[in-house]
């Protein structure tokens, strides 16, 4: 990711972001770069270069943050039921 451009980037990550349904943390770590980076990417710098992709984007980002909730609860169970057969 090193040797393209800002723009270039901010594409590369709306669509992976599209195209495995991933969040902002898991694109960050995909492309090792940071969260803030991802998000200011597809939320600001996209909209001026690409108006449809940032639209497809948002909607997988929203239905991400919709869910988010959902996963953590999950999370902390799969923790305590290890705990409590371990």
């Amino acid at each position: 990711m090193r040797n393209i451009s800002i723009e270039e980037r901010a594409v590369c990550l709306a669509q992976y972001i599209i195209d495995s349904k991933d969040t902002v943390r898991g694109a960050a770590k995909k492309f090792g770069i940071s969260k803030s980076t991802v998000h200011k990417d597809v939320s600001e710098r996209l909209v001026r270069i690409n108006k449809t992709l940032a639209l497809e984007v948002r909607k997988v980002l929203d239905e991400n943050k919709a869910e988010r909730h959902i996963r953590g609860g999950m999370a902390t169970k799969r923790k305590y039921c290890k705990d409590k057969s371990g």
